[in-house]
């Protein structure tokens, strides 16, 4: 049985709330299509981490699909800030006794169906907030079970769209197998993985996938 959904705290459009009482549209165009971008900023002790790296990769995101930026980065930065603010008082901590997630997403808004992307549409602004889980020591040193497979996903993976079926499909492949993340390839490389990026260590050094389109661009946290 799925669990029920908490109240965590959400924003959306300028409104602060939580995401079992939050609604957006049935013509959004991120239900519809995907038509959208997303971002995920770690919060570690209550203090975003590399915020303008971020920024700077929603920035592309965005331009890629076309859709303008709805805030400047003082503006993400208090969305950010009253999130974070809010998920500890959601827990009864203070913001640097937390670890959190802050998810942001911008569609290009609500129209008629249609392929083509109408002009002038203001855009749909979602946030939310979660329990950001640190491995521990322990853990982090007996490490996780991983699968491979092809990376079927389209060719401009690098945009952070909210079109993932590529990514659920790639991660049921490893949970099917009881595993923890499916590692990627594309024609013999190393592309990236379901739902986190992927870094090898070979002879002291740390080696990533290229900068490129088939990948996410320019990791914020790399």
């Amino acid at each position: 049985m799925t669990e029920p959904i908490p109240a965590l705290p959400c924003w959306l459009n300028g409104e602060l709330s939580n995401v079992r009482d939050a609604k957006v549209s049935v013509l959004d165009r991120g239900f519809i299509f995907g038509d959208g971008i997303y971002e995920v900023v770690p919060a570690y002790e209550g203090r975003p981490f590399r915020f303008e790296e971020h920024m700077a990769r929603l920035d592309r995101s965005l331009g890629e699909l076309r859709i303008a930026n709805p805030m400047d980065r003082a503006g993400w930065r208090r969305v950010v800030d009253q999130l974070i603010a809010a998920y500890a008082q959601y827990v009864g901590k203070k913001p640097e006794e937390t670890n959190q997630l802050v998810y942001l997403q911008v569609t290009r808004g609500v129209a008629m169906r249609d392929h083509v992307m109408p002009p002038d549409l203001a855009p749909t602004v979602f946030g939310m907030v979660n329990r950001l889980y640190i491995y521990t020591a322990e853990e982090r040193a007996q490490g996780v079970a991983c699968v491979t497979a092809d990376d079927f996903r389209w060719k401009k993976a690098h945009i952070k769209t909210t079109s993932l079926a590529g990514a659920v499909l790639s991660r049921q492949i490893s949970a099917d197998e009881g595993a923890n993340e499916t590692v990627m390839f594309r024609d013999g490389f190393l592309s990236e993985a379901a739902a986190s990026n992927v870094w090898v260590v070979k002879d002291g050094v740390v080696l990533g996938p290229p900068k490129d389109h088939w990948c996410w661009k320019a990791s914020a946290t790399a």
